[in-house]
């Protein structure tokens, strides 16, 4: 199951994640992931001064998102990476490792989540692909606009031809782990949204205690 968040990010945190990657330092994406050729990227030096105020600014956009939370029921969360793909660059398929190291030590990679910076018309090429089966899906939002998909799909970035294409990636590590259950206490959540004003008070109460119940039944 996927997730579009439309507007994660204001327009205000774009112009400032925009202007500090024009003056940040940018390194060989392969620093994390050395043993796969087709990671042909640059990624955000986390040892810039300018670092932890993008990794703030994409964090902060993510706690206030109740589609975030309720989708991720996130545990711990990847600091945000902006990542850069210029002219040539790609990145292979590929699905996310099963563990992501972070500061203080690693987290189990459950939902990926890309988040879009540039202006879809600003780069040509660079769509990420996510493989269902035999089909693969373009994606390639509006800056501020979000993605969220399991982290075992196959998925690549495909070859910009021209321009730059700028995002930011993280990991989340839910507690909710099996995709399964975690996609039926989404859906659950929404009929109940979309629905309650016209239920039954009762009614939608017992559904809510069933959508409580599984959530402590299934965190882990």
């Amino acid at each position: 199951m996927f997730l579009e968040i439309k507007s994660l990010l204001a327009a205000p945190e774009i112009a400032r994640l925009r202007a500090l990657s024009e003056a940040m330092r940018f390194v060989d994406g392969r620093a994390t992931n050395d043993g796969f050729a087709q990671k042909q990227n640059l990624q955000a030096d986390p040892a810039d001064a300018a670092f932890a105020e993008s990794v703030k600014i994409v964090a902060e956009a993510m706690g206030r998102s109740r589609q975030f939370t309720d989708f991720a029921i996130p545990r711990r969360i990847a600091p945000p990476l902006l990542a850069r793909y210029e002219p040539g660059m790609k990145y292979g398929p590929h699905a996310d490792a099963a563990f992501i190291n972070i500061p203080g030590g690693r987290i189990r990679s459950d939902v990926s989540c890309t988040v879009f910076i540039s202006e879809p018309q600003d780069y040509e090429g660079g769509e990420l692909m996510l493989h269902l089966g035999v089909r693969a899906m373009p994606i390639k939002l509006a800056p501020g606009h979000a993605i969220l998909y399991p982290s075992t799909t196959l998925h690549e970035v495909a070859p910009v031809r021209s321009g730059r294409r700028l995002v930011s990636i993280t990991f989340i590590e839910s507690q909710i782990p099996d995709e399964q259950e975690r996609a039926m206490l989404f859906e659950l959540g929404e009929i109940s949204a979309l629905e309650g004003e016209s239920m039954n008070w009762l009614n939608r109460m017992r559904l809510e205690i069933v959508r409580q119940n599984l959530t402590r039944k299934w965190s882990r």
